[in-house]
């Protein structure tokens, strides 16, 4: 039981996957995040477009 308790401790390939998560989260944050401020300009730079045609 020992031994499968210390192999686990060093097994690192779980925290490999964490990380993984923890970018893919931090990506979509940033992405969220400039979706928001860019939208507004877009919908204005659209709107202004639509009424020039």
């Amino acid at each position: 039981m020992s031994a499968m308790l210390k192999r686990l401790l060093r097994d690192a390939s779980g925290a490999t996957a964490i990380e993984y998560a923890f970018l893919a989260v931090l990506i979509a944050v940033a992405i969220a995040g400039t979706v928001a401020t860019i939208a507004p300009k877009l919908t204005s730079g659209f709107s202004t477009i639509a009424s020039a045609l």
